[in-house]
């Protein structure tokens, strides 16, 4: 049964409001489909209200705002439910630096790294990759393959935080794994047609001129064994860093050498070019069931929490 009132919380004040923007109205056309009785609202920053009756805050703000705690603690103070995990373990999820040393600390595999300072220079050898530790969909993010690159990048990332995240460069087959609950979904490859998976690729919806998207291959071609490993790992990521709900957790498939996990998205794309849709679907999930599971789950771990 889904609660009769629910607000999709869309945009936000960060970088990622667009993409906010389609997640959201998706999301409510789903619900909508369900019978619910939906509100859309436009969230710009922390006095956003809310219409009488709510019963349930859908968040589809992806990045600042939405991923980081903050929105879950405006709801909490206010009484609402909402979609999703905690205010701590949002927090500690949206912050790469933490979320590696929980995952070091929970025997997670994970790129070797350090934290520097804007004006200090990273020690580990090229090539590697910068990152503002505290943005969601590549925002900050930079591959560095020769010295020349280093200055601009840093500046770049420096736009977002004064602290960066410098991890060692580790090719090798971009995958991403759906969590829903205890249950890990179908692997999902990503294969960028140039680059990286950045910005770009991951919305070409929003830049059609540019020569961006990838093409996802789910289930991933990989040995049924293989497969298992993954998803293990994929679920061991989500538990260390206290999840409960669902996430997206992206991880290195190297040539060789080990599994290594980047980090977990714990309010991933739901737009049409998104990726845990996608898998949800290769499990036989449609996008509206999937939005009422995150939907239970959530109120689940609400209740279990008070």
């Amino acid at each position: 049964m889904l609660p009769k009132k629910i607000a999709v919380l869309m945009g936000g004040p960060g970088s990622e409001r667009d993409v906010s923007f389609a997640t959201g109205q998706g999301v409510a056309r789903a619900l909508r489909s369900l019978g619910a009785e939906v509100v859309e609202v436009d969230v710009k920053g922390p006095d956003f209200e809310l219409p009488s009756g709510v019963e349930l805050a859908f968040l589809a703000i992806h990045g600042t705002f939405g991923e980081d705690g903050q929105v879950q603690r405006i709801l909490e103070h206010r009484g609402i439910t909402y979609t999703g995990d905690g205010v701590a373990e949002s927090e500690l999820a949206f912050d790469k630096i933490r979320s590696k040393e929980a995952f070091r600390q929970h025997g997670v595999s994970t790129p070797y790294w350090q934290v520097v300072t804007i004006g200090q220079r990273p020690t580990i050898p090229i090539p590697f990759v910068i990152k503002a530790p505290r943005q969601g969909s590549t925002v900050g993010v930079h591959i560095i393959k020769s010295e020349r690159e280093v200055d601009a990048a840093m500046a770049d990332a420096g736009r977002y935080d004064r602290e960066l995240l410098v991890e060692k460069f580790i090719p090798g087959r971009e995958l991403t794994i759906g969590i829903l609950g205890d249950q890990a979904l179908p692997i999902l490859e990503i294969i960028p047609k140039g680059g990286f998976y950045d910005y770009t690729n991951k919305y070409p919806f929003l830049n059609p001129g540019a020569e961006g998207g990838a093409e996802h291959v789910c289930p991933a071609k990989i040995p049924e064994d293989q497969t298992r490993i993954i998803q293990e790992l994929a679920l061991r990521a989500h538990r260390a860093l206290g999840l409960q709900v669902y996430s997206r957790v992206d991880i290195l498939l190297p040539e060789a050498g080990e599994l290594a996990v980047l980090e977990a998205n714990t309010i991933p794309g739901m737009t049409e070019a998104s990726l845990l849709p996608e898998a949800a679907a290769a499990a036989g999930i449609g996008y509206a069931e999937l939005c009422a599971r995150i939907i239970e789950l959530s109120e689940r771990r609400a209740v279990a929490s008070r």
